[in-house]
Order: C-alpha cells, then sequence, then structure tokens
C-alpha cells in the first residue's frame, strides 16, 4: 500500500488542515468536548489529533498497520482500529460525528456509507473534506504550469470518480444512495510556501506520483528560485442521517 510504504514521510510532508475548516467545524457545534467522533480512514492522524485536541472521544479506523501504529503512539488518548471502514467492526448509534478526511474517494460507498449512517445517533453529522493540491480558481502559476506539463506526459488512465475540488458532485455522490443529505457546503481557500525538498516529500505522498516525477517537480523549483508559492482549496461537506 502506498501510503502504509510512505508513513513517515506522509506525516512529515502532508500541510495540516487550515485553521478556517476547524473554526467553521466548531462553529456548526460537532467539536464539543465529550462527543464521540469517529475518524475514518484516519492515515498518520491529521484528523485525530485536532478532535483530540478539541475534547473528544475519537475512535480512530484505519487499515494499514504502520500508519495505525503510528496514530496510536502520536494520540494514545484515542481508539484504533486497524481496519478498512467497509470492514470495520463499528458499534451501532454509538457516535456523535464520523470525519473522513482526505479518505472518502478510497471508499466503497455502497458499503461505507450505510455503515456510516448505522454508527452514528439521530442528531449525528458526517463530515467530509480534504485538501485539494491545486486551487483551480486560483491564477496559475509557472510552478503549476510545469506540474501540469509533467503530468501531462504519463500514459495512464484518469482517476475514476470527481476530482478533489468538484466538491458539488461529491456531495450528490455521497447524497445518492439514500443514508445522508448535505447539510452545508464551504470552501476554505489558503497558500503555502514550499521549498523544492517539501515539494518532492510532498509530491512522493502522492498515490498518482512516481518518485521520478517528484523529482521533476522539485526540480522545477529549483528552477523557478528555489521555493514557490502553492494555493490550496479545501473542500468541506457535512451531512446528516436521513
Amino acid at each position: 500500500m502506498h501510503f502504509e510504504r510512505l508513513a513517515e514521510l506522509y506525516e512529515r510532508a502532508r500541510p495540516p488542515y487550515p485553521d478556517a475548516l476547524w473554526r467553521r467545524l466548531a462553529a456548526l457545534g460537532v467539536l464539543e468536548p465529550g462527543r464521540r467522533a469517529l475518524d475514518l480512514g484516519a492515515g498518520t492522524g491529521q484528523a485525530t489529533g485536532p478532535l483530540v485536541a478539541a475534547g473528544l472521544d475519537v475512535t480512530a479506523v484505519e487499515p494499514g498497520a504502520r500508519l495505525a501504529e503510528l496514530v496510536g503512539a502520536r494520540f494514545p488518548q484515542a481508539r484504533v482500529i486497524r481496519s478498512t471502514v467497509e470492514e470495520a467492526d463499528i458499534p451501532a448509534r454509538s457516535f456523535d460525528l464520523a470525519v473522513a478526511a482526505t479518505s472518502v474517494h478510497w471508499f466503497d460507498l455502497d458499503v461505507a456509507l450505510p455503515k456510516i449512517r448505522g454508527a452514528l445517533t439521530s442528531r449525528g453529522k458526517f463530515a467530509v473534506w480534504r485538501n485539494a493540491f491545486g486551487d483551480p480558481s486560483a491564477p496559475v502559476t509557472p510552478f503549476r504550469e510545469r506540474v501540469q506539463e509533467i503530468a501531462s506526459r504519463r500514459d495512464a488512465p484518469p482517476r475514476p470518480g470527481p476530482g478533489e475540488s468538484q466538491t458539488e458532485e461529491w456531495a450528490s455522490r455521497l447524497e445518492a444512495g439514500g443514508h445522508f443529505e448535505v447539510e452545508c457546503t464551504e470552501e476554505f481557500r489558503w497558500s503555502i510556501m514550499l521549498d523544492d525538498r517539501q515539494i518532492r516529500d510532498l509530491f512522493t505522498t502522492f498515490s498518482d506520483w512516481s518518485p521520478v516525477e517528484a523529482e521533476q517537480a522539485s526540480e522545477a523549483v529549483r528552477e523557478l528560485g528555489g521555493s514557490v508559492t502553492e494555493d490550496y482549496v479545501t473542500p468541506l461537506i457535512v451531512l446528516r442521517p436521513v
């Protein structure tokens, strides 16, 4: 598994979710201390940590052995279930919040959505978000032109399903099974400056980028002056059980 092999690099290279996202979740009332949260596809715990810090009782579900080990070591307050979402033994009607942070695109939604619905209380919420690397509404930078050039040389089919920042398409897909309805959608735009090493490490963690391509992206940064500003968007979809 790609992420399992790169667990430590993933933790180091992936930027955290923006503060604006967490402020919005708090304003929606889903981060109240004592609530029970289910972090689905927890990875290295980039959502687990803030949920624990907010005072929630967190259960993290992660199939990768090394990733699950990292989450447990970093956040001993959280319970860790080593399993896919589809196969996890999750108690029914036991959680006030379920989150899928940069993970829902890996789920078999026909199996996962009814399971998540069954895990939530009647007033529970399901929050889905991810960091989309490259804001399509931002002006295209010279670095983004180089990234597009590298990707265009691939002889591989595009990923199935909606793209990272196609928020409305994802919202429709998450509603389609009749288990949830969308309560709100929002997008948080932000920027970060990265040097050539950070770009190489970050792009290496992308499942559709090869190490050679990641090094080419790093070389582009060096040729463009040694650092670049990347414009990102973090779409948030909050759903309630039907």
